[in-house]
């Protein structure tokens, strides 16, 4: 089961929603978001803090390392900002913040498509996936690259 949790950047100009993986760290181990505007300004650290594609998500890891008691061994020897982030621990909802919003759009539109073309929509919707991953990829962002799981 995963957690959602919502947070403001520092400036408030954006927010983005984050998922908790099976609950094992709470949401206070985001102590702060960073947009691509206000990260401009951030001295980046790289023992608390991973950048993605210009967001910086700062983790507090101290929560992190009392919270990752839970965890396999194998794991909390690995305890890192990209561990909590590629792992699922505490990470975007999505690939990047609003993608949950922008990929329901998405589907939105394609359900739309059904109604008034079905064979465009069949033929649609068996590209729609990976073409959406590629244009991510392209784009810059953490969790549409494939890394190696810890």
């Amino acid at each position: 089961m995963c957690m959602e949790y919502s947070m403001s950047c520092v400036c408030g100009s954006r927010e983005a929603s984050f998922n908790f993986r099976d609950e094992v760290m709470p949401p206070e181990v985001i102590s702060r978001l960073y947009c691509p505007d206000c990260s401009k300004d951030t001295a980046y650290d790289p023992g608390s803090m991973i950048n993605d594609n210009g967001w910086i998500i700062e983790y507090d890891m101290e929560i992190a390392e009392f919270s990752a008691l839970k965890l396999p061994m194998s794991l909390r020897e690995q305890l890192s900002p990209e561990m909590l982030f590629d792992e699922g621990y505490a990470t975007w909802r999505g690939v990047y913040p609003g993608d949950h919003i922008d990929s329901a759009q998405e589907r939105e539109e394609l359900a739309r498509l059904a109604k008034i073309d079905p064979r465009g929509y069949i033929q649609k919707i068996k590209t729609w996936g990976i073409e959406r991953m590629e244009r991510l990829r392209a784009e810059g962002w953490r969790k549409a690259n494939e890394r190696e799981r810890v």
